[in-house]
C-alpha cells in the first residue's frame, strides 16, 4: 500500500465533503474539485423570490449516531435541526395515512446550509469538471474540460453519480473501471423537480407527503421547515421516477404545467400557483439492491463514494465516504 498524502476529490456533495473532512482529520492534503458554482451536490436549494426552495434531498434521518456527532462536529449545531411537520403517506387504496414518528432534520435556513459549513474550511476549485485522469509514476494528474492540469495526487475518490463516473474512467483509459459501471449506471433514476408559490397559504393535513399518482412522487411545505420565512407558501414537487424518464426531454414549461394539474389532484385544491420553478435531476437516485458501501480499487488507489453506493439516503452519503477513509487510511 503506498504513502498517501495527497488526495484528489471529484464532487463536493455529502460525500466528498465528508472523506474532505476525514482525511484532514488524518493529515492527508486534500483538493475537492466541483463542476458547479458551489458545493451541495443534491442537498442544494434553488433561489426563489423571498428566499428559496429545497428542490434536491428534502430532509435525512440518522440512524447512526456517528452522523449526527459527525454534523456538530464539523457543520455545527445551527446548520441543521428538527423538521416538526406532519408527514403522510397514500396507501395501495388512494387513502391517506401518516407515517411513523421519526425525526426528520433539514439544514437551516436552506438545506445547503449543512454543506456550506462542512466545505467552510476546504480547498474547493469550483467550477471545474474533471474529464481525465492521468496516471504518471503511481500519482494521478487531473485534467478538466477547459485544459487545467491539476496535481499529482497519490489517490483520487469520485464521488460523481455512477453515469459522469464511468465516463470519467473511459475518457481515462480505464477501460475495466468503466465496464463495472454499466450495472449501476441502468439503476440510476431521473426526476423532475419543481417549487410552487402560493401568496395564500394552503390548508392540509401534512407539510410531507408520499404520493401514489402517475405524475408525483413527492409534496413538501418547504415553507414550513425551520428557519424558513417566507410570505406565502413554497411548496416542492417531485415527479416519480418512470414520469420523469418519459419526460427527460419534454420543456419545463409543459413539465411544470403537467406537475401543478397532479398537485391539484394530489391536494383537492383548486389554487393555482402565483410563481413556479423547475429543475430536472438527471441522476436522482439508484434503485439498484447491491449497495457495497464504497468501491476502493487498490492497484489504482481510486476509490468511490456516494448515497449511490449505500442504500441511496443523505445518512448514506456520510457511510460511504466514512467506510471509503477508513479503508484507505485505517486507524
Amino acid at each position: 500500500m503506498p504513502v498517501i498524502r495527497r488526495v484528489a476529490i471529484v464532487g463536493s456533495g455529502l460525500a466528498g465533503l465528508t472523506a474532505a473532512r476525514l482525511l484532514g482529520e488524518r493529515n492527508v492534503a486534500v483538493s475537492v474539485f466541483e463542476k458547479s458554482r458551489g458545493p451541495g451536490g443534491r442537498m442544494t436549494a434553488k433561489r426563489v423570490p423571498g428566499g428559496s426552495a429545497d428542490i434536491g434531498a428534502q430532509y435525512f434521518t440518522a440512524r447512526d449516531p456517528a452522523f449526527l456527532q459527525f454534523l456538530t462536529d464539523h457543520a455545527g449545531e445551527a446548520s441543521f435541526g428538527v423538521w416538526q411537520g406532519r408527514f403522510g403517506y397514500q396507501n395501495n387504496g388512494g387513502q391517506w395515512e401518516s407515517f411513523p414518528d421519526e425525526a426528520r432534520y433539514v439544514g437551516i435556513p436552506r438545506m445547503t446550509a449543512i454543506t456550506r459549513e462542512l466545505s467552510s474550511t476546504i480547498d474547493i476549485t469550483a467550477q471545474t469538471r474533471i474529464e481525465r485522469l492521468i496516471s504518471n509514476g503511481g500519482q494521478w494528474t487531473l485534467r478538466d474540460t477547459d485544459g487545467g492540469s491539476h496535481g499529482p495526487y497519490d489517490a483520487v475518490i469520485v464521488t460523481a453519480p455512477p453515469a459522469q463516473t464511468q465516463e470519467l474512467f473511459a475518457n481515462s483509459q480505464l477501460q475495466m473501471l468503466a465496464e463495472e459501471l454499466n450495472e449501476p449506471v441502468r439503476h440510476v433514476q431521473p426526476c423532475w423537480a419543481a417549487a410552487v408559490y402560493f401568496a395564500d397559504p394552503l390548508e392540509q393535513p401534512y407539510e410531507g407527503m408520499r404520493c401514489q399518482d402517475e405524475v408525483l412522487y413527492w409534496v413538501a411545505n418547504n415553507s414550513s421547515k425551520p428557519g424558513r420565512d417566507d410570505q406565502g407558501q413554497w411548496w416542492v414537487l417531485h415527479a416519480n421516477p418512470e414520469w420523469s424518464h418519459r419526460h427527460q426531454d419534454t420543456s419545463p414549461e409543459q413539465v411544470t404545467a403537467d406537475m401543478v394539474k397532479a398537485f391539484q389532484r394530489v391536494t383537492g385544491c383548486s389554487e393555482q400557483p402565483d410563481d413556479v420553478v423547475s429543475h430536472r435531476w438527471l441522476y436522482a437516485k439508484s434503485s439498484a439492491e447491491e449497495t457495497p458501501g464504497f468501491r476502493w480499487f487498490d492497484d489504482q488507489c481510486i476509490g468511490l463514494a456516494g448515497d449511490w453506493l449505500s442504500g441511496g439516503r443523505v445518512e448514506g452519503a456520510f457511510e460511504s465516504a466514512k467506510g471509503l477513509v477508513d479503508r484507505i487510511l485505517p486507524d
